[in-house]
Formats: structure tokens, C-alpha cells, sequence
């Protein structure tokens, strides 16, 4: 085995209490060309205006997406992956086995976010942050939006000694993710994500095995009403930079919009929901039926209130 150590720029934030609130509304079935009329009103007088509502949660999937938390803004996450559904009625299709994770974003500006979450797989406590370095405008004068994400994850699980008779090191329970995110709204249906994702394993089962591994992804979001969408993301490991043992990552589901939540429905070769192992490690395949059902459910809480 060997190790190795790459810095990365990370937060922690920890906030609590989550209250649940559905608001139905009905919809002007002409509000988004009304919108779009006004976009392109505003764009003569003002100049370039940012397009937005790119994707409507800060994540796709398991991947974050180049939505930022408004400023002042807190994000409570929560995201279960249960089973793969191979397992059959005696485990109710994976339902009586669950991964569970808990995360907190929080907007420090309109273009910096920072987060912190736990995970129930491995014990991981992990740190984010999410940097926009560009925001598509509604005149194509910038055609994409371009985001950074830094992360760091530390599992928290009890680990034997070294087979050397030494400690299990503390450096060796963390991994660190880099992340460009690259991102097109068509339009008022379409938007796409490009990821770009390098992983960073500071230990490895074997000394053969990569510490690096770089991934390829693309994610999007499709509107089929006013308040559903279909989501997907795959993420594909470039073959010298890929862990034995594993498959690339493909999720797919609904994502649906109530007030002020944010509910999305998956189905994933992932059991675990922290990107490193997502992207990196998903044992199970699709073609051999290993596939897992979960959900997020977000909900938006205003912390601090801008002073304008």
C-alpha cells in the first residue's frame, strides 16, 4: 500500500433543525416566455443578464451541479440510497438496508458556497466548497457557466493496524476531489453539465492501484412540467486512472419542486452518496441488476438577509 497527501481548500459548516413545508401552486403556463420577454427587455437597457434557474438544486444526482446557495442562504440535505433491487422481496428490495447522509450548504456570497455533511457509509464527515468563476448570460455573451468544486472526505470507521504492526495513520482515511463543472441552459427544457472530476485516494488497496483517478462526466436536466424534471448524470473513468474492481457511475431520476423544497428520485449503480465514492467506487452494475433506489430532499432556509 502507499499514501499520499494533496492539499485541498475546504469549510465546515454545521447547522441544525429541518421543518417541512409543502406549498402548492398553480403556475401561469405562459410566466416562463413572459419571463423570457422581460429577460430580453432588461438585456437592451442593462446589458448582459445571467440566465438562471440552470438546474433547480445544488446537486444533479450524487454530483454537485453550478448551482451556488444564495447568499445568506442555508441548504439542509438530506439523501438516503437504500439496496439494490437484485436483492428481491426478502429485503424488500433494499429497502431494509440504507445509506444515509446529512449535509449543510451555505451561502457566504451569491458565487461562494460552503458546506459540510456526514455520511453513514464509512463514517465520512466531509468539507466543501464551491467557487463560480463564470455564469452563462441570457445574450450569449458568456455561453456557459463555469464552477469550481474543493472537497474533502475523512472516514471515521474503526480500521485494524497496519499489517507492519503500526497505527492506521490519519492521513489515511482522507480523500480530496477537484472538480470543473461546465454548464449550458439551451433552454427553458434543456440544460447540460460537463464534470470534469480528479480524485485523489491518499491510500490504496494495492501498491499497482492509482492513488489519482480522473473521471469524465456529463449530467442534465430535462423540464416535463412546471415543477418535475427528468434527471441524469454518468461519469466515466478514464482506464489508466480507475480503481480494480470497479464500474462508472450512471444515475438516473425525477426531480420534483414543492415551495420550498427540492425532492429528487434515483435509481443508481452507487450505494454511497459522497462523490469520491460515486464517481470512483461503485461496485455494482447495472447490467447485473445492482442498482439502487434513494432520494434527496432539500429544503432552503434564509439565515441572514441581504441588507438592501
Amino acid at each position: 500500500m502507499r499514501c499520499g497527501f494533496l492539499p485541498a481548500l475546504s469549510c465546515f459548516l454545521l447547522m441544525s433543525f429541518y421543518m417541512p413545508a409543502v406549498l402548492h401552486a398553480q403556475d401561469n403556463p405562459h410566466a416562463d416566455s413572459l419571463m423570457a420577454q422581460l429577460d430580453e427587455a432588461l438585456s437592451v437597457k442593462q446589458g448582459h443578464i445571467p440566465v438562471s434557474s440552470t438546474f433547480k438544486a445544488t446537486r444533479i444526482g450524487n454530483t454537485q451541479s453550478v448551482k451556488n446557495v444564495g447568499r445568506g442562504v442555508l441548504d439542509f440535505e438530506v439523501s438516503h440510497r437504500f439496496g439494490t433491487l437484485n436483492q428481491g422481496f426478502h429485503s424488500f428490495f433494499g429497502l431494509d438496508n440504507a445509506v444515509t447522509k446529512l449535509n449543510f450548504d451555505y451561502g457566504l456570497t451569491d458565487w461562494l458556497t460552503i458546506g459540510a455533511g456526514r455520511s453513514t457509509y464509512e463514517k465520512q464527515y466531509d468539507g466543501m466548497l464551491k467557487l463560480r468563476l463564470l455564469q452563462q448570460t441570457t445574450d450569449d455573451h458568456m455561453p456557459v457557466s463555469l464552477s469550481y468544486v474543493g472537497a474533502f472526505y475523512v472516514q471515521s470507521m474503526d480500521m485494524p493496524d497496519m499489517p507492519n504492526g503500526d497505527a492506521y495513520l490519519f492521513t489515511n482515511r482522507i480523500t480530496y476531489l477537484n472538480q470543473l463543472l461546465i454548464a449550458r441552459k439551451f433552454n427553458r427544457l434543456i440544460s447540460l453539465q460537463l464534470m470534469l472530476t480528479h480524485l485523489h485516494f491518499n491510500i490504496v488497496p494495492t501498491t499497482v492501484e492509482p492513488n489519482n483517478v480522473y473521471a469524465a462526466g456529463l449530467g442534465g436536466r430535462i423540464k416535463i412540467s412546471n415543477r418535475m424534471a427528468l434527471i441524469g448524470e454518468y461519469h466515466y473513468q478514464l482506464p489508466e486512472h480507475k480503481l480494480e474492481g470497479f464500474h462508472n457511475s450512471l444515475s438516473v431520476g425525477l426531480a420534483i419542486e414543492t415551495g420550498g423544497h427540492v425532492f429528487q428520485l434515483l435509481f443508481s449503480n452507487s450505494a454511497a452518496i459522497n462523490m469520491p465514492v460515486a464517481i470512483g467506487k461503485s461496485a455494482d452494475s447495472w447490467a447485473h441488476g445492482g442498482i439502487h433506489f434513494g432520494f434527496n430532499l432539500s429544503r432552503v432556509f434564509t439565515v441572514a438577509r441581504p441588507k438592501s
